[in-house]
């Protein structure tokens, strides 16, 4: 009976929100959600379609699935196919495709690829496999980057030298400065995701807002939670501000969790990183320190260079930069579906293209 009047006064609540983003907007506004599960709330109760016409929301790279490199994924690949492997990974990565495959195949192929929760399983398989390698593909943001560090220190403690780490952890805010610099680019305002900022906290994002003039908004996942912060959005817009605010305080503080960030920064340094259908982005991952490098699998597995080949039907790049929607591109609901996709943000969980065709969100 609570969970249901709870449900009732945010619907109510929400609802008076939309009405005066409605009232107070007098001009169109681009505003970008930074993340994945952002758009699929969006996606999934039609908020985008209760917002008054002037208010575009452009959906970001914010899915960790769908900007993981093909570079990366030809890696896992190669790793995964050896027979002294267990390769260790996320649900979502099984499908993404890579030039010629992806995890899946090679799992219907003889290889040892096993879904985990957690990179903790992974530690785990290699206690109770000690002739095997055991390679955990560590993808995500920042919200990820505590447990993959974690799940090292341990590794190191107990002595177990048959883990390691294929490391393609990428960082938001190197993404959110690429997207703005882009000659092409179309936003105005940010949506911040909340859970990234529960860990890293907001106080990296004041310069950016700052040097492009631009508000962000750190914003959760509810519907009232994603109301609430285009409203403080729309409202420095419309005055000509460009703060940032928290609109999510009930997880997110400026600070974040300085546990889990001093745990990142023992392990982990920022790298250069390749974003699927982006491109290279500045000192936007995270990468092993000297100290860990005998976790690398990159450093224990001699592997050989493949030409990188995307699909040409696919406008991934696009759709992740917030240039272009998903049925934009002429293969969305053709070409490319969850059975048959063509790019990540298909196959992702948290991927723009999913989330259209799951609402059937063909055009508009």
């Amino acid at each position: 009976m609570t969970e249901s009047l709870d449900k009732l006064r945010d619907a109510s609540l929400t609802k008076a929100i939309m009405a005066e983003i409605r009232r107070i907007t007098t001009q169109p506004w681009n505003i970008m959600e930074i993340c994945g599960g952002q758009t699929h709330a969006i996606m999934q109760y039609g908020l985008d379609q209760l917002l008054p016409k002037e208010i575009t929301l452009i959906h970001g790279p914010g899915c960790p699935v769908c900007v993981t490199s093909l570079e990366a994924i030809e890696q896992a690949l190669q790793i995964a196919a050896r027979p002294d492997v267990i390769f260790t990974t996320f649900g979502d990565m099984l499908r993404v495709p890579g030039n010629q495959a992806d995890l899946f195949t090679a799992r219907s192929q003889g290889a040892d690829v096993r879904v985990v929760y957690s990179p903790l399983d992974s530690l785990k398989f290699a206690r109770e496999n000690p002739e095997k390698q055991v390679v955990f593909f560590a993808i995500g943001f920042e919200t990820t980057a505590p447990t993959i560090a974690s799940t090292i220190l341990s590794a190191e403690k107990a002595g177990i030298e048959n883990f390691s780490i294929l490391p393609a952890n990428v960082l938001v805010p190197p993404a959110m400065r690429a997207i703005l610099s882009n000659p092409v680019n179309r936003v105005q305002g940010f949506l911040a995701a909340g859970h990234v900022c529960a860990v890293m906290g907001y106080h990296e994002y004041p310069p950016i807002a700052e040097q492009y003039r631009i508000p962000i908004v750190v914003t959760g996942f509810e519907p009232v939670d994603l109301a609430a912060g285009i409203l403080m959005t729309v409202q420095q817009l419309e005055a000509g501000q460009h703060e940032v605010t928290n609109a999510y305080p009930r997880f997110v503080t400026r600070e974040g969790n300085q546990t889990a960030q001093r745990m990142i920064a023992q392990v982990f340094e920022p790298v250069d990183r390749q974003w699927r259908g982006i491109g290279a982005i500045p000192l936007s991952g995270l990468g092993l320190r000297a100290d860990y490098a005998a976790f690398n699998a990159l450093n224990r597995f001699e592997l050989s260079q493949t030409a990188l080949r995307e699909s040409p039907l696919c406008i991934a790049g696009q759709v992740l930069s917030g240039v272009a929607k998903p049925h934009d591109c002429p293969a969305f609901a053709k070409d490319c579906s969850p059975l048959h996709p063509l790019g990540a943000p298909m196959v992702s969980s948290e991927g723009a293209c999913a989330a259209y065709y799951r609402y059937h969100r063909i055009s508009e």
